[in-house]
């Protein structure tokens, strides 16, 4: 029950006040982006400069990463709680909070659709490119759109459902295990020269962690839009034909039930560090994007994570 109480608590906290600047210099997402880049450095020294070699290294990152943190986290929560309980279920509710993404999520991407709105395309692209990882400075309005619209998408996943799927199965521990692969994917996960080898490991760890939360969260999607009034059959039916049209097992699976609950086309060719990736589009284009899908992608997001709380809490409290 303690655990369900406090995943509650903190899905209601981050509703109310997302990530908040003051709290930024420790977080423990940026506390574990800085412990990131401390292990990368040293590994790298430690390694043969080799594709196995960084391979290894990058094995040991995500070894060191997941389970330190979950060893950490529950070792912390221990300890408090033979001192206070009351101050072991504070901290782990603060923890909860801080694995959630849930209005972060909306407001940068609201940021967006103000900007397309009233602020010019320059301001809209800088906009975007706090929140994708592709080159932003070319972008046209449309790109624009279809860039937040992704992200609200993939986001809802490994910023929503996912941390609630490992919260509420164990703890704040396993969350915040969870948010360290995940941090680890972003960083390091990257098909290119410096992480091709190093940052194997990562990310097939980051896949594994996603692959039942990813799917759950584009039936999420799916049920949200129903609910909404959105195009649901549609959702489910372009879920089913393009869910599978990514390079990640599960980047496509919400992108897909989004793209068809709104009648839209997202993805295709990106640029990414300059360089030109050709990925196939993802639902069928019936009308142009446009700033308001922006609104209408986050109004799925919030019903789809209340669902999400509402279906996994449930399923807690049934058979845990």
């Amino acid at each position: 029950m303690r655990v369900f109480t406090a995943a509650v608590c903190g899905f209601a906290l981050d509703l109310l006040l997302g990530d908040p600047a003051w709290l930024t210099p420790v977080h423990p997402v940026v506390l574990m982006g800085r412990a990131i880049s401390a292990l990368e450095k040293r590994l790298r020294a430690l390694f043969p400069r080799t594709p196995q070699g960084e391979y290894r290294a990058g094995l040991v990152l995500a070894l060191v990463m997941s389970v330190g943190t979950f060893a950490l986290c529950k070792l912390v929560l221990r300890s408090l709680n033979t001192l206070s309980p009351p101050l072991a279920f504070a901290l782990e509710l603060i923890w909860c909070w801080q694995a959630l993404a849930v209005k972060d999520l909306r407001v940068e991407a609201m940021r967006v659709k103000t900007a397309l709105e009233s602020e010019g395309l320059d301001a809209a692209r800088k906009a975007v490119s706090r929140i994708v990882g592709r080159d932003t400075a070319s972008l046209s309005a449309a790109g624009v759109a279809r860039a937040a619209v992704e992200t609200v998408a993939e986001n809802f996943s490994d910023g929503v459902i996912a941390p609630l799927f490992w919260m509420l199965l164990g703890g704040a521990p396993m969350a915040l295990c969870y948010k360290a692969i995940n941090t680890m994917d972003s960083m390091v996960g990257y098909k290119n020269e410096r992480y091709l080898h190093f940052g194997r490991a990562p990310a097939k760890l980051d896949d594994a962690a996603n692959y039942i939360p990813a799917r759950l969260a584009a039936l999420l999607l799916i049920a949200a839009a129903w609910l909404l009034g959105e195009d649901a059959d549609s959702a489910l039916r372009i879920w089913r034909r393009d869910r599978r049209k990514h390079a990640s097992p599960n980047s496509a699976q919400c992108e897909a039930a989004m793209a068809g609950a709104l009648g839209l086309r997202l993805c295709g060719p990106a640029v990414y560090f300059g360089v030109k990736h050709d990925k196939p589009w993802i639902g069928d284009e019936r009308r142009e994007i446009g700033p308001d899908d922006i609104r209408r992608a986050c109004r799925l997001e919030y019903a789809g994570a209340h669902l999400g709380l509402a279906v996994l809490g449930l399923l807690r409290l049934i058979l845990i």
